[in-house]
């Protein structure tokens, strides 16, 4: 299984929309069983997904969880590759929806320890002392408590634009959606946030 992995680095990843344009190029030859056309898509599309499933999994103790994760899911990626029919689709809906059923086996079998936002805590300067740190960690409980409330599908968002950084593009890849819908529904998720977060403010004023 390891050995379907590439090095990653910053300088291979490609954004979403690039990834699209030379997927375009190899696919076919891959489908087909050119060696060197797998490779190169396997190249292309694991960083996205390692990515992908570290947004939905988390990282911390759950590191190790997602970048297992990551290989199950590029191995079944390569093992369907044969399968593929073009419909017209992007080629990445195909590979995040293996992806995504990657993911979603992992969270049913770790259960409520899967938490993406485990390590999406209160940023603490080097110097603080344990008061300001204890202070921190009750902050992060308390955020992380209220983006629980939300609806998975929000909650999703919410960490892959706000915590791991992902493009509203790439997001919606991953999702299954469209850029214009994962901003809508951030900012409705957002919104409701700053509904829970206004009385508990007020009253502590």
């Amino acid at each position: 299984m390891r050995a379907y992995a590439p090095t990653v680095t910053a300088k291979n990843e490609m954004s979403a929309d690039r990834a699209r344009e030379v997927l375009r190029e190899w696919v076919p030859d891959a489908v087909a069983g050119d060696p060197q056309a797998r490779e190169r898509v396997l190249a292309i599309v694991y960083p996205l997904v390692r990515r992908y499933c570290f947004a939905r999994l988390g990282r911390g103790a759950l590191q190790s969880v997602a970048e297992d994760v990551s290989h199950e899911a590029c191995v079944a990626l390569m093992t369907a590759l044969p399968r593929y029919c073009d419909r017209g689709a992007s080629f990445l809906t195909y590979v995040y929806a293996i992806a995504s059923h990657k993911v979603i086996d992992a969270r049913r079998a770790a259960g409520k320890a899967c938490a993406p936002l485990e390590d999406a805590g209160e940023p603490v300067c080097p110097e603080a002392g344990p008061e300001e740190r204890a202070i921190a960690r009750e902050r992060g409980t308390w955020a992380r408590g209220l983006v629980e409330t939300l609806p998975p599908r929000h909650r999703d968002i919410l960490v892959m634009r706000l915590v791991r950084g992902m493009s509203a593009d790439e997001t919606a890849h991953a999702l299954g959606t469209t850029p214009g819908a994962v901003r809508i529904a951030q900012h409705r998720a957002l919104t409701r946030l700053r509904a829970q977060v206004t009385p508990a403010v007020r009253a502590a004023a």
